[in-house]
């Protein structure tokens, strides 16, 4: 059997479509809720924030215990996390509400904020499926070698509720809190790389690295496989959902969206068990001929 475990927010769903609402809902509830500031000023700041790390993708990160979970580029709604905890952080009195607000944070007070922000709003957002989305689920369903999980960071109950709005022959298994953006720098495990070795952070072109410590993410990988089934991961992201599979020698594939960084599609396409989809509908086809 292969489970083929597919990312929700932005390789199922638009999220390209979705990331503003997002953005618009998060600074309300930092306006009226956290910092209570005026949201004329904080939409400003968030606006001016996010062309600065456009203008210089490499050097802004979703940071988590000091490391880089993933480049501020590499998703839509990663942009928009991104871009609030660069807001939060560089100022003072942002950074000062935000620790009185979240006083027993189990990460940092900014990280805790913008993770409560994401789950909190993406729920309330209905969702936009990307063309071929039901039908690619269906196919995995019917299919006698092959079984869809769905990947997620939220708890899951958010994915199963807009799952079933597609009226799909039965459930789909979830795999939720799996903290792809969990970062230990003391977590010793290392990963094969074909030409680097045993490596935990994979170093990449123009200065840019991939940090595979990652170990929530790492487990659900292991439990997910722990019933003797193959994995192969979709996803419209690299540095979180993507890389730890590849290194772990499972096969990738890249969704390519609008959004998506020239130097993730170069490093998918690199690696043996990458490959890169134009979109869902490519992708039995691709199993197909991977796993007839």
């Amino acid at each position: 059997m292969l489970k083929v475990i597919i990312d929700f927010d932005g390789t199922l769903t638009v999220e390209e479509e979705q990331a503003r609402p997002l953005a618009d809902k998060s600074l309300d509830t930092l306006a009226g809720e956290i910092l209570s500031l005026p949201r004329q000023r904080l939409a400003a700041d968030y606006d001016k924030t996010q062309a600065r790390l456009l203008a210089a993708p490499d050097q802004y990160w979703w940071e988590v215990n000091g490391l880089i979970a993933s480049y501020c580029d590499e998703g839509a709604f990663i942009l928009n996390t991104t871009t609030l905890q660069v807001m939060l952080r560089e100022n003072p009195a942002y950074a000062q509400a935000v620790a009185e607000f979240f006083p027993h944070a189990e990460y940092d007070p900014v990280v805790d904020c913008t993770n409560y922000l994401f789950h909190r709003h993406t729920a309330e957002l209905p969702p936009v499926f990307r063309p071929g989305a039901r039908e690619l689920l269906a196919f995995l369903q019917h299919h006698p070698a092959l079984r869809p999980v769905v990947l997620t960071n939220s708890l899951g109950d958010k994915v199963r509720r807009f799952l079933g709005m597609l009226s799909l022959d039965g459930d789909i298994d979830v795999l939720g809190d799996t903290r792809q953006y969990d970062m230990d720098p003391n977590w010793r495990q290392h990963f094969p790389h074909p030409e680097l070795g045993q490596i935990q952070v994979w170093p990449l072109a123009e200065g840019r690295q991939v940090d595979l410590r990652r170990p929530v993410y790492y487990q659900a990988l292991l439990d997910a496989a722990s019933d003797g089934s193959c994995l192969a991961v979709v996803a419209d992201t690299f540095s979180l959902p993507g890389a730890l599979p590849l290194l772990m020698r499972s096969p990738f594939f890249l969704l390519r969206t609008p959004y998506t960084p020239r130097w993730c599609l170069q490093v998918v396409e690199a690696h043996p068990l990458g490959q890169v989809l134009g979109s869902l509908v490519e992708l039995p086809e691709r199993l197909t001929a991977l796993y007839a």
